[in-house]
């Protein structure tokens, strides 16, 4: 796997939704919405716009090499990451971030939606916390027919290693999927799409490709 040619995600849920926030408003107003097999998902209100932010939690038996490495490959994205069409890097500006596209498939009439998104990613030297974030480019690359361009767009992962030698993720995210799409048909639909991904993710990365994975910039927590 060339870490130099591949890079995170994100996520993404949707059923014409899911992505993450920079987040507007009170840190404390979390409303759970969804327990099941280890992974909680949250929502809460965004005092800027009629759309729900989102957060989903689950535990990992990963390391953070690991769990960056499903993270990074591109490829995979389609096989694991809920509704995901297609998933590519338009450009490598250093190993550490990147400019990211990505489709996603709606529910017929809707239309598939895409964005391209700015990702960066940054490691705490002393907790060894793993930040992953990425944010809208708008129309970086020129729309796609028969698709509606996603342009406001924060995402973040959070991987927290622990004492026991898991990993916490914690996956946020805000998106506003454009179109003609009603803010409460959207907000019915957020909670399965992180849901999904996060257990996707828990099987995908046991497989050995990702387990055997070392990333020279990633420090492993003692």
């Amino acid at each position: 796997m060339l870490f130099t040619k591949k890079h995170i995600t994100l996520p993404f849920l949707f059923i014409i939704y899911m992505v993450f926030s920079s987040f507007t408003g009170p840190t404390d107003d979390w409303q759970l919405k969804k327990y099941e097999n280890g992974i909680s998902v949250y929502t809460r209100n965004n005092e800027n716009s009629a759309f729900k932010e989102l957060k989903a939690v689950a535990y990992l038996n990963a390391t953070l090499s690991s769990a960056v490495a499903l993270l990074y490959d591109w490829d995979s994205y389609p096989k694991w990451v809920y509704k995901c069409g297609k998933s590519s890097t338009l450009k490598l500006i250093n190993e550490k971030e990147l400019i990211h596209y990505q489709t996603v498939l709606a529910p017929w009439p809707a239309e598939n939606r895409d964005f391209a998104v700015n990702i960066k990613i940054e490691q705490d030297k002393t907790t060894k916390v793993v930040t992953i974030r990425s944010y809208a480019v708008g129309q970086y690359i020129p729309v796609i027919p028969d698709h509606v361009r996603i342009t406001k767009f924060n995402a973040s992962w959070v991987l927290t290693p622990q004492k026991n030698g898991t990993i916490e993720i914690v996956y946020q995210l805000f998106v506003d999927p454009g179109g003609y799409v009603p803010a409460w048909l959207v907000n019915m639909a957020v909670i399965d799409g992180p849901f999904e991904t996060l257990n996707n993710m828990k099987s995908w990365v046991a497989k050995e490709k990702y387990q055997k994975t070392k990333i020279p910039f990633i420090i492993e927590a003692n």
